[in-house]
Order: C-alpha cells, then structure tokens, then sequence
C-alpha cells in the first residue's frame, strides 16, 4: 500500500484537519518526558488514514529520521507535543533511517514494526497475528499500532468560528466655542431742559399819579434770576448680556452586523457493529 507525505494527501491539511494549527514541528517527548525531536512529517495511506510519524531525531541522534506508528504516539494538542510509547534513544539508534526521497515497501515497515510490536505486546494488547505476506497484509492485522485505542486515546479537536463585536472609539470632530468682540454705534435719547429768561415790557394801562414821596428814584437796583440747563452725561459701563452653557450628550445605538461562521462537526465512518459510546 503506497504512502503519501501529509501535504500530498491533504493539501490543505491545516485548515482541514487541525483547525489552523500546524502539527508539524511538534515536539516529540519520551514517556519519561526526555525530548527525542520533533514532527518532521505524517505519512498517510491510499485510504486517507494517519500511519506513520516522521519523526527528526537531530536534537537527540544527529540528523536521523525515523518513523513511528499513528497507534503508538499519544498527541497533546494543548502543549504542542507527542508523546511515543516506550521508545529509547538506543532504539533509535537501531531503527532504520527515514530519507524524504525514499520509497517506504513493506519490507520496510515491518522492521519499523519490529521495534514496536514487543512494547505493545508487553502491555498485553497485541491480539494473535494470522499469517501473511506483502500480498495479504492489512493494517488491522497491528490495530494497536496503527489505531487508537483505550491505552493510548487520541484527541480529535473541533473548532467553530463566533463573531466577536469590539468596540473602537475613534475622534470624528472637535467644537471650539469662543468669543469676539464687535463694534457697534448706538444711539441714546436724553431729554433735557433748559431755562431762560423772558423779559416783558408792558405799558400799564392805569396812569394814575404816583403820590410824591411814594416812590424813591435810586440808582444801581437790579433784579436777579438764575438760570439753569441740563446737560446729557455719557458714560459706558459692561454688563453680562448671555450666559453659554457648553456639555457632552451621548446618543447610544446598536450596529448590526451579519457574517457567515463556521464549525465543524464529527463525522464517524463506521464498519461492522463495533459498539460506540457517544458520550
């Protein structure tokens, strides 16, 4: 059965089946937690199925890649790391190289299960093999390394889009309120008075005689009147005319906005009657 790096199966993998994330360069840890390398690449099936993590080794065997079964790693998407099941910097060392330009047959894959059907077998899960050769081989012949199961759960991550509304504040404008002054001519109307004599001279029309003695002719007599007149007194004085309140209201609305989102939904591709719990 031909094997296909992940890029070629699944073009778009990222968007497809990791939500985004990229699991290449994941680091690869030991069950002891010791860094072994990182995820160089997934080898998939003609049928679409994960089997084989191409992992590189360079940070622990210098510049050696190998593989190891799907069924045989635990992947922990929260730490961006995988987790291989028994293995050993002296496996490594002894497990066949993994080169980019190779052709993997089935004579190569089963010295990569070689090394990893004792450590499965150990935990007393490796069900009875029947017979087989390059012709008849099936992967469920070693469900335990290529499949996930109760020792060794894997996690499948569904993602969704939700639309989330922020708000930004931004200024659109600015009101300056100030004052000038103008010049204006106004008139006022001041009534005013103003005195003056009147002098008449009349010729009385009793001419009796004035008896000697009655009158006494002086000189220097004088009559005194005073004489007054209003004038109109001027004057500016400044008094407040208006007074400007300035204030801030806040009108509220709500925007509306729609947009297409996405999420995902499992499907199960089922053969047989196995029993499944839906939890």
């Amino acid at each position: 059965m031909a094997l296909l790096k992940l890029a070629d199966a699944y073009p778009n993998y990222r968007q497809d089946i990791f939500g985004g994330d990229d699991i290449k360069h994941y680091d690869v840890y030991s069950e002891n937690d010791e860094k072994v390398g990182s995820v160089h690449d997934i080898l998939v099936d003609d049928s679409g199925s994960f089997r084989y993590f191409v992992v590189d080794t360079g940070f622990w065997v210098f510049g050696k890649k190998v593989l190891v079964p799907i069924g045989s790693a635990r992947v922990d998407y929260d730490r961006n790391r995988i987790y291989v099941t028994g293995m050993t910097k002296e496996q490594v060392e002894s497990m066949p190289e993994y080169r980019d330009d190779m052709t993997v047959d089935y004579h190569y894959e089963e010295q990569i299960r070689g090394f990893f059907r004792p450590t499965v077998a150990a935990a007393g899960t490796t069900p009875t093999r029947p017979a087989y050769d390059h012709n008849t081989y099936n992967y469920d012949y070693d469900t335990s390394l290529y499949r996930a199961n109760e020792g060794n759960p894997q996690k499948l991550k569904l993602y969704e889009e939700r639309v989330i509304a922020t708000k930004n504040r931004m200024k659109t404008g600015e009101v300056a309120v100030g004052k000038h002054v103008e010049t204006e001519t106004a008139q006022v109307s001041v009534p005013v008075e103003k005195e003056r004599v009147i002098i008449e001279r009349t010729t009385p029309t009793d001419t009796r005689e004035v008896t000697p003695g009655a009158t006494d002719f002086t000189e220097g007599e004088v009559a005194r009147m005073e004489v007054y007149e209003e004038t109109a007194d001027i004057e500016k004085k400044a008094f407040v005319r208006e007074e400007v309140n300035i204030r801030k209201e806040v009108e509220r609305e709500t925007v509306e906005a729609t947009e297409t989102v996405r999420h995902e939904e499992l499907d199960i591709d089922v053969e047989g009657r196995p029993n499944i719990d839906k939890a």
